[in-house]
């Protein structure tokens, strides 16, 4: 449990004219403001935190941080109340290490991944190496907090007031190891400023999130964020060097003085893969740890797994933990829901499978992977996103069309834009295509086109179970409508 209360100097703020208060608990939201809160008033995309000052006031803040424009913005209110004010240029800063020092706890091993793709993976994998090697461990991202403590999360990376609360409740519950996925949102936003890490890595590189940052410049700076910022001096990055941005990354890391353990298939690799072989439900996997070579059998589809696998792995191995261990864990891992998971299969041998890929590199990478374990012909289900980057959806199109068989596109989350004209940009890219609009008849449809040895990749949900359309979510689930597709057609309903 925290303190009942901390003054500003315990949580490293200083208020503007000295003056000092102490502080019952924190806040973002002012409709949680509690008497004696500090409430953080931060800048946001379509309107400043320094608007809801007033109402943090009302609610008997005791303190108020922010940046010099929330300052005016509440000026009067701020000028006629007690309240002491903590100003500074990063307020998202300052509050992640505020919020690190009111909890004051965290699992002793944490570490963190990021990248366009397969952040999730990675971190569910390094998770799973822990418990093998008898370790309480959870993982946090996308799907929740999962592993030895569940709980769910709204954003991948958590706001630092909600992460510091879960790591904190984490360790009071006996865990010890804390594997992250660091959104390029969350870190752009310091959210993972006051996390204590031992190690951080990075997969790879492509188009997703340019509704949010400005350029894939943007978008890589704050990617690497976790390397020339987040991570401390004493840390390992582990890095994915396939790509030219990650020997870019690798470089940043090198040039921090950060130990580096690198990834890939160039023969310079720490974690070298010389060699994969494909069968209809998994791989074996031949790589080279510092030169010494390793086979294991991974029950994984896809050739990029094999990349996480090693990604999580160099992270156990940052953690402390022994590497010929760790690698004697690998043939249990399991894949994550809604990656690459096998959701059905056909009475004549056809397999279907879901995934999460939902950009044009993650796509492509989905189905070229896909293609060792197929020996027919693969189908691809897929749509894109509403209220989402759009210059991605003719890619994702020019991507089914290169590496898919036969393709279909669907409806995925339309949001609030008009689900025919989402439609229209991806088939941009993939003219070819059949159009079906309804998601559930475009999965009958590519389940029914299944001939002996084919494979459809449904993509773009992977693990939800919702389908967002206008304001509603209403329940969906990529798997469970390829079951059902599978046993109406099959006769078995």
């Amino acid at each position: 449990m925290t303190s009942a209360t901390k003054s500003l100097t315990e949580l490293g703020l200083t208020a503007q004219g000295g003056r000092e208060a102490r502080v019952t608990g924190l806040a973002v939201d002012s409709r949680l403001v509690k008497p004696g809160f500090l409430f953080a008033a931060l800048p946001g995309s379509q309107v400043h935190g320094g608007e809801f000052i007033q109402y943090a006031l009302r609610m008997g803040a005791a303190a108020v941080l922010t940046d010099r424009k929330g300052a005016e913005i509440a000026a009067a209110e701020l000028s006629a109340s007690n309240a002491a004010v903590v100003l500074t240029e990063d307020p998202r800063q300052a509050l992640a290490f505020a919020a690190a020092l009111w909890f004051g706890r965290q699992p002793e091993t944490v570490v963190a991944v990021t990248g366009t793709s397969g952040k999730t993976s990675v971190a569910t994998f390094t998770r799973q190496i822990w418990q093998a090697l008898g370790l309480s461990a959870a993982n946090l991202g996308t799907m929740g907090v999962l592993g030895d403590f569940t709980a769910p999360l709204a954003h991948t990376t958590p706001e630092p007031i909600t992460l510091h609360r879960l790591l904190a409740e984490m360790t009071d519950a006996g865990v010890t190891h804390a594997a992250m996925e660091a959104s390029s949102h969350g870190l752009d936003q310091g959210r993972l400023d006051g996390v204590r890490l031992t190690a951080g890595a990075f997969t790879n590189f492509s188009q997703d999130h340019l509704d949010y940052h400005a350029n894939f410049e943007e978008y890589f700076a704050a990617k690497a964020g976790l390397f020339n910022r987040v991570l401390p001096d004493d840390a390992t990055a582990v890095i994915n060097i396939d790509e030219a941005r990650g020997r870019e990354m690798a470089r940043i890391a090198g040039e921090r003085g950060l130990d580096l353990t690198t990834v890939g298939r160039a023969p310079v690799a720490d974690l070298c893969i010389t060699s994969q072989r494909f069968d209809a439900t998994g791989q074996d996997l031949r790589f080279t740890w510092k030169g010494v070579p390793h086979l294991v059998r991974l029950a994984l589809i896809g050739g990029f797994q094999a990349e996480n696998v090693l990604a999580a792995a160099g992270l156990a191995i940052a953690g402390g933990e022994e590497p010929e261990a760790v690698f004697k864990t690998l043939h249990d891992l399991t894949t994550v829901r809604g990656r690459m998971e096998l959701a059905a299969k056909r009475d004549n041998g056809a397999t279907v499978f879901v995934d999460y890929s939902h950009k044009p590199g993650a796509l492509a990478s989905a189905l070229q992977s896909l293609r060792p374990h197929v020996m027919g012909r693969i189908v691809c289900v897929f749509g894109a996103g509403g209220d989402r980057d759009r210059l991605k959806r003719p890619l994702m199109g020019q991507a089914a069309a290169q590496f898919a068989d036969v393709v279909i596109v669907t409806d995925d989350n339309p949001r609030s834009e008009d689900p025919a004209a989402i439609r229209a940009e991806v088939l941009a890219g993939c003219p070819e295509a059949t159009e079906v609009g309804d998601r559930a008849e475009a999965i009958l449809r590519g389940v029914d086109a299944l001939q002996p040895g084919d494979a459809l990749l449904i993509a773009g949900k992977g693990h939800e179970t919702g389908q967002i359309i206008g304001n509603d979510i209403y329940p969906f689930d990529d798997a469970e409508q390829a079951s059902v597709a599978v046993a109406a057609l099959d006769g078995k309903i």
